[in-house]
């Protein structure tokens, strides 16, 4: 499985963005589930939001609830982060992540066995 992230960008407070990740090759990961992860400087990577493809469930982190919402293109192995209201505290590399089979553990980065490249968020204030 192959991720590309992509949607990244410079930002006013405030402003929007919508992150893409796209999977290509063995893609029965459609089976599992996807997310997004971040990392700013000088911190650990930390959980955004998880798809669970089967359910169509989603989850977010406390600290993103109300302003970020992960989605699925019915049409394709894409999935979306849009990023609303956002601060100067987003700013981090966002990552796509994806594993075959669901995990209680969705919010653990080392659950997960396929990753994209990242893609940089800056929010200026």
């Amino acid at each position: 499985v192959q991720l590309q992230a992509s949607g990244g960008g410079l930002v006013q407070a405030g402003d929007s963005l919508r992150l893409s990740c796209a999977a290509s090759g063995r893609t029965s990961v459609e089976y599992g589930l996807m997310a997004w992860f971040r990392q700013a400087p000088g911190k650990e990577r930390e959980f955004v939001a998880a798809y669970r493809w089967g359910t169509r469930s989603t989850y977010h982190a406390d600290s993103v609830k109300g302003r970020f919402s992960i989605s699925r293109d019915n049409a394709d192995h894409t999935v979306y982060l849009q990023l609303n209201s956002l601060k100067p505290e987003d700013t981090a590399v966002y990552y796509c992540a994806a594993r075959r089979g669901f995990s209680v553990g969705y919010y653990a980065s080392e659950q997960y066995a396929y990753w994209g490249q990242g893609t940089q968020v800056t929010v200026s204030s």
